[in-house]
């Protein structure tokens, strides 16, 4: 798509926008509203273009904000939006943490800068490795330390639960060096939905290198052919699940180094699978030693500061997206995933909560048109997601953008030249309720098939779903997969060949693998699993935390059970393959629904 409209009526509407309206008689009478949506991402767009030098520019701060070597000179060079701050220093083991020997000065836009000369011998000031912060003077007076926002490597300190930042300069024969072509886009998804940390047997903080070398290989022998990696963006609270972000541009120090990362995405290329990241954009920690809540001594900066800037189910802070600094910080860390670790795109996450001034809490959606067009939606935060991606599009047009979504927001997956969202796909998230409430609450004998057919297929015509029969969120302790629900507690007695075959071992055998076939083929345009639930997974998953005494024995994927011919996991796990194998025969993903809902 061009930075300039292309012009289909006389009030700048393009021509394809106009063309969805008359086709779709469901959105004419909203037509004003998804006009005005446009025409606002327009003037976004406009303005990054005549004011930032256009998106390219606009995008590549990362490369420069933060904390940088100049290689030419030996420079440390310092640039941070601290709008709130009364002044900012840098300090570290580089300076012995002395508190203002490195002040940075401050322009009329809040933006803080200094150069540190090289040292005496020609080396710079800081190195590779060392711990950095930002100290900073808040509007009160008080001095607090805080993390750079750009940082691309934080630890935990020691004796501590607080993540400090690391200067990350790698030397150039350190730094990894990509071998394998990006993959073309692919139309028609199998997504392996995974977690670095859990992908072992052993309690244990699995790494990016156990990834790599055992698992990727078992994604491509069950058929998938795109992986998507959770967590990924550092979180301080390991049993936030990745959701709640402490620092966007780092990798997970946890896992690894960001060079292993790279090798894992690098051989998954070179295996032919797809990449996808777990994106949150949605909301942020509410940490502030090591999160950018309160940054620089104020609640707004990077968040709303009022009310709205608060998510209080989730406990965490939201984005002012109107503000122009934060658009910066937010799309370059867009372009940053594709471009510094090559990922082919996106799960967005929580985009369901982004939409509505409600974030979706007690909002339940009846489908009615003027829900989705009326004063609850939140368009600036419409007009965000265009512009995430749009810079996906416009610099990786092979990228891959899927939107986790529950309402079922219309355009949501169109073409943003449309009046659209711009993504490629949305969860459909509807479909695990469907299973799980009839395990719970129905007889066999009472599964209606047409009801359940009509869920399957119920999604607007013209925008592509991701169908699963379960994700992660069913297997997270608290819920149960369908294995659970099926196997109930014969998952532990009763999985041997040697074991009595009794009614429920054969009735979940036969419904895991129904329920999954039938989602797979009717459920959407692409298909989720995530790790182990294929094979039927017999432990759910619990992060180490205070109420389990900080276990990581239910942080783990039980892969072995699939390699023991004595156990039953070994047919589902087939089953799972097969399924894989049988779509990329027949390609029913790809098939065109030629009948409108």
């Amino acid at each position: 798509m061009s930075t300039t409209a292309k012009t289909g009526v006389d009030d700048g509407t393009p021509p394809e926008l106009e063309n969805l309206l008359e086709l779709d008689s469901y959105l004419k009478p909203h037509k004003d509203e998804i006009k005005r949506r446009y025409k606002e991402f327009m003037l976004q767009v406009d303005r990054i273009n005549v004011e930032e030098n256009g998106i390219d520019t606009f995008t590549s701060a990362y490369k420069h904000y933060g904390v940088h070597l100049d290689s030419r000179t030996n420079e440390i060079k310092v640039k941070e939006w601290v709008p709130g701050a009364r002044a900012v220093y840098i300090r570290g083991d580089f300076n012995q943490w002395q508190e203002k020997q490195y002040p940075l000065s401050r322009d009329q836009w809040g933006k803080w800068t200094i150069t540190i000369p090289p040292l005496a011998d020609g080396s710079p000031a800081i190195k590779h490795g060392q711990a950095v912060k930002l100290l900073i003077e808040t509007p009160s007076g008080e001095l607090v330390d805080r993390l750079s926002p750009w940082s691309r490597y934080v630890q935990v300190g020691k004796n501590t639960n607080v993540y400090h930042g690391v200067f990350y300069n790698p030397p150039v024969d350190q730094v990894y060096k990509f071998k394998n072509t990006r993959p073309k886009k692919k139309d028609r998804l199998k997504i392996y939905e995974a977690h670095i940390g859990i992908s072992s047997w052993k309690g244990e903080v699995a790494t990016y290198e156990n990834f790599r070398v055992n698992v990727l290989p078992r994604i491509v022998k069950q058929g998938y052919n795109t992986v998507q990696l959770m967590a990924i963006m550092e979180h301080a609270y390991y049993a936030s699940f990745g959701y709640q972000v402490t620092s966007f541009f780092a990798a997970s120090s946890r896992f690894g180094t960001p060079e292993e990362l790279k090798a894992l995405i690098d051989e998954a290329h070179g295996l032919g699978l797809t990449v996808l990241l777990d994106l949150v954009h949605s909301h942020a920690c509410k940490n502030t030693y090591d999160g950018l809540n309160m940054f620089d001594g104020t609640n707004s900066c990077f968040f709303h500061g009022s009310p709205r800037g608060f998510h209080d189910l989730w406990d965490s802070r939201c984005f002012n997206y109107t503000e122009r600094e934060v658009l910066r910080f937010l799309l370059s860390n867009v372009r940053y995933w594709l471009e510094e670790f090559r990922f082919d795109g996106f799960r967005y996450d929580g985009v369901s909560s982004m939409l509505y001034h409600s974030h979706g809490i007690a909002h339940g959606f009846s489908g009615s048109y003027d829900e989705y067009f009326g004063l609850a939606t939140d368009t600036e935060s419409f007009n965000y997601l265009q512009l995430a991606n749009y810079v996906s599009q416009t610099l990786y047009p092979e990228s891959i953008t899927i939107a986790e979504e529950v309402s079922g927001m219309p355009t949501l997956c169109r073409p943003i030249a449309e009046g659209g969202g711009g993504f490629d796909y949305r969860l459909a998230m509807a479909i695990p309720d469907v299973w799980i409430k009839l395990l719970k609450e129905k007889a066999d004998e009472d599964w209606q098939f047409g009801d359940i057919t009509w869920t399957l297929a119920n999604r607007r015509w013209s925008e592509k779903n991701i169908a699963y029969a379960e994700s992660h969120d069913q297997a997270l302790v608290g819920d149960k997969s369908i294995a659970q629900w099926l196997f109930d507690a014969e998952i532990y007695t009763n999985m041997s060949v040697f074991s009595d075959r009794t009614p429920i071992i054969d009735r979940g055998l036969a419904l895991h693998k129904m329920i999954r076939l039938i989602t797979y083929g009717l459920g959407g345009e692409g298909w989720l699993n995530f790790e182990g639930n294929e094979f039927g997974h017999p432990e759910w998953l619990d992060f180490p935390r205070a109420g389990n005494n900080d276990s990581y024995h239910y942080a783990r994927r039980l892969f072995y059970l699939t390699e023991d011919d004595t156990l039953r996991y070994k047919f589902l796990n087939a089953w799972d393959q097969a399924m894989n194998s049988l779509e990329e025969k027949y390609q029913w993903l790809s098939a065109k629904n030629t009948v409108k809902s």
